[in-house]
């Protein structure tokens, strides 16, 4: 945990932040100034419904968001929480009884289970014709294949059901009793309509789910219920009950948080490298689709996110366990990957990585060129080569979609803390990179909204003028 000293009368939000890799607890002030924060790792459990099936432990994520919230609190006025807010990585859900309680584990979106489903739809609806529905990119983690596989594997988990909620709808059911869907989450189930902003009832009609299940959409910024009095103790309030305000999809609050006004794109770059931009429309085609598209909601109303996505430090990752375990944690290992790919010079020797970026089944990723005078140093500078110049592609294409050319982009999330890499990058895009100097861009974007919804700011885009917005540039090199 970190923190520094607040003003003891100021408002403040209680951000949780249920991540792919991490369990946070982040409190707020209204200027956007990170008071506090804890945190808890983030894991599935596999192998319960199958070989290698992942899902989440959900009763756990709730402990571990209360002990971090429990953390940050601890000697803290309670009373100066204005409002909690939830967010987290999309797609997953689970049916419910009429209390709220799972029915069945909440599928994770590393699964592999539904990806033979996926591969399948066009027996359901046909692949064209949802993505021109719903403008949702290729993804076998979608809504709708959790949805179609429990239906065909797991028919008891609906037949009696009183809901399907969202995973932040779920937290948030625990904190308020409420029932909602997050109108962010919704966007990225590949279950809504891109022009109506709800539910598409061809869409349901085509996979057997009636609308009535999905319960009342809620907009960021919009307030839920109070949290309970359960809910406040267990959470470290201490009877004290807030507003929790909606938020959603972690990705459109760092979208939104990054500080990016209409057509200035951002990369989230993290476990999965995301590059959207804020637009009035989206016009995207079978083969921008194919590339790895989607369209999601903004968190703003009125706007899109036309983006692409492929895996970025998750691909990393791989090569840090396979080729720098036993080199230390933390920090440490990060430096000596970074040292070494430094010392290896541009084009890695003839070394090439092509990973998979979109992990459907349909392709795989490889190594080329690997010679005995080579070291583990060419493979991550080819990788971060590689992953560069997919960056430098995929804005092309962005920039095609939607009609605009972009003079720099933003980049946000973990991997601003590779100044290596972010170099690489600006040198494959010819273009400045501006790095957004608070990295927690989610938990700023939720928080604009909370404290709008919370009345502490008339609205979220003032929210986000009183934060301010920091960068560093980084030019391509000459």
């Amino acid at each position: 945990m970190s923190e520094t000293q607040p003003d003891s009368t100021a408002p403040l939000v209680l951000a949780l932040d249920c991540g792919a890799t991490s369990l946070r607890a982040i409190l707020l002030t209204a200027t956007g100034e990170i008071l506090a924060h804890a945190s808890r790792p983030s894991e599935t459990r596999v192998g319960e419904d199958g070989p290698g099936f992942h899902h989440w432990d959900f009763d756990r994520i709730m402990r571990d968001l209360s002990a971090c919230s429990n953390e940050i609190l601890k000697d803290r006025d309670a009373t100066q929480v204005a409002a909690v807010t939830v967010t987290t990585f999309g797609c997953d859900g689970a049916w419910v009884d009429a209390d709220g309680s799972l029915r069945d584990p909440v599928i994770s979106w590393k699964c592999p289970r539904t990806a033979p489903v996926m591969d399948a739809i066009d027996e359901v609806i046909p692949m064209q014709r949802l993505q021109e529905i719903t403008g949702t990119g290729r993804m076998a983690f979608n809504t709708i294949y959790k949805l179609l596989w429990l239906q065909r594997n797991k028919p008891e988990a609906a037949d009696g059901a009183a809901a399907w909620m969202f995973i932040s709808s779920l937290i948030n059911h625990r904190l308020t009793g409420e029932f909602t869907t997050d109108h962010s989450m919704a966007g990225t189930s590949q279950l809504t309509d891109l022009k109506t902003g709800d539910f598409s009832p061809e869409v349901l009609a085509a996979i057997g789910v009636d609308r009535a299940m999905f319960p009342r959409m809620v907009r960021a910024g919009e307030v839920i219920a109070n949290l309970t009095k359960d809910a406040s103790h267990h959470f470290g309030l201490g009877g004290h009950c807030p507003p929790v305000v909606s938020a959603g999809h972690d990705t459109q609050f760092a979208v939104f948080g990054s500080g990016a006004e209409e057509n200035q794109p951002v990369l989230s770059s993290g476990t999965w490298e995301i590059l959207m931009v804020r637009a009035a429309t989206a016009n995207l085609s079978v083969e921008d689709f194919a590339a790895g598209a989607t369209c999601e909601f903004d968190a703003a109303k009125g706007l899109l996110n036309p983006g692409l996505q492929w895996l970025g430090s998750a691909v990393l990752e791989w090569i840090r366990e396979s080729c720098y375990r036993g080199e230390g944690t933390g920090s440490a290992v990060y430096e000596t990957m970074i040292r070494e790919a430094s010392e290896v010079p541009p084009g890695c020797e003839g070394v090439s990585f092509v990973p998979d970026f979109l992990p459907s089944g349909a392709t795989r990723g490889r190594i080329d060129g690997l010679l005995l005078g080579h070291t583990r140093g060419h493979i991550y500078r080819a990788a971060l080569e590689a992953l560069s110049a997919r960056l430098a592609d995929q804005l092309a294409r962005l920039e095609q979609v939607g009609g605009f050319s972009a003079p720099s982009i933003i980049l946000v999330g973990g991997a601003t803390r590779n100044a290596f890499w972010t170099q690489l990058r600006a040198n494959a895009i010819g273009r400045p990179i501006r790095v957004r100097t608070e990295p927690e861009t989610t938990v700023l974007g939720a928080a604009m909204f909370a404290f709008a919804g919370a009345g502490v700011h008339p609205t979220a885009e003032a929210a986000r003028d009183a934060f301010g917005a920091d960068f560093d540039e980084v030019l391509p090199a000459k």
